[in-house]
């Protein structure tokens, strides 16, 4: 019986020097913290080095007025992981975010190359979690990341993500407020409006054509044709803005505050 429960012990023992060794060997391919620290960090060449500190600059100030901090880290390989599970552990061994209150966001990303798809992943903390859900995360890098990378424009699909991350973090407008004008300036809205108008320039057209030549420009109810034309337009709906971030420039990153992640956030491949 001491026998049995000794090999037992050995047996587990091996299986945690194991596991040990192995989740030692994946964590050396994690990138190491900074150094000086940086929110922007382009291991994989993707940015210009205007564009890298345009938004290291964007990042700073939003870090500094708010404590929630965004990264945004490229890197030329996953080395075997998962994007999310890369994402995950990389915000945690970093501590992006402020302990205690773990509002840290990760972008990352691997480019497409010969043999393999581009690859991005958002990684929020727990604290940034309710304003930022699973698929707001998803719905920004559907609408606000991929169109721009499938075009080579990297900077400015991380500068749309990040201006719509910090808008909601700060609360200007809801996960579901996003969701709806996104769906919206889809071009998948109702056209009865555009119907409508249309129909009622036929109308006008036909009556003006059948009152003779007398009539110096087209209009119904006092209404000109050129402000029917605008109402058209503006039917039709359009992309829309989330604004941008534009703060003082500050000192630089002083460093990230060990906050923690646990699984939110949203990938997609390009």
């Amino acid at each position: 019986m001491i026998m049995i429960k000794r090999g037992l012990f050995l047996i587990s023992l091996s299986i945690l020097i194991c596991t040990s060794t192995i989740e030692s060997v994946f964590a050396q391919k994690i990138p190491d913290r900074p150094s000086p620290p940086r929110l922007v960090n382009d291991f994989a060449g993707m940015l210009k080095p205007e564009e890298v500190n345009m938004l290291e600059q964007k990042l700073v100030a939003f870090n500094d007025s708010t404590s929630t901090q965004i990264a945004i880290v490229t890197v030329s390989t996953l080395d075997g992981y998962d994007k999310s599970d890369y994402a995950q552990q990389l915000g945690q061994k970093w501590g992006v975010g402020q302990k205690g209150h773990n509002n840290g966001i990760l972008i990352l990303i691997k480019p497409n190359q010969s043999g393999s798809k581009g690859e991005v992943q958002i990684a929020t903390g727990y604290g940034v979690e309710g304003p930022i859900p699973d698929l707001t995360c998803a719905d920004i890098i559907d609408r606000e990341i991929l169109p721009a990378f499938r075009n080579g424009d990297y900077y400015g699909g991380l500068n749309k993500a990040t201006d719509v991350l910090m808008s909601l973090a700060r609360g200007e407008f809801s996960a579901s407020q996003y969701g709806h004008k996104a769906k919206k300036s889809s071009g998948k809205g109702s056209p009865i409006g555009f119907i409508i108008i249309i129909v009622i320039i036929i109308a006008v057209i036909s009556r003006g054509s059948s009152g003779g030549s007398n009539n110096k420009h087209i209009s119904t109810g006092g209404l000109p044709f050129w402000m029917l034309l605008g109402m058209m337009n503006s039917g039709r709906g359009s992309s829309g803005s989330w604004g941008g971030f534009s703060g003082g420039g500050g000192g630089g990153f002083g460093g990230f505050g060990g906050g923690s992640f646990g699984g939110g956030g949203a990938g997609g491949s390009w």
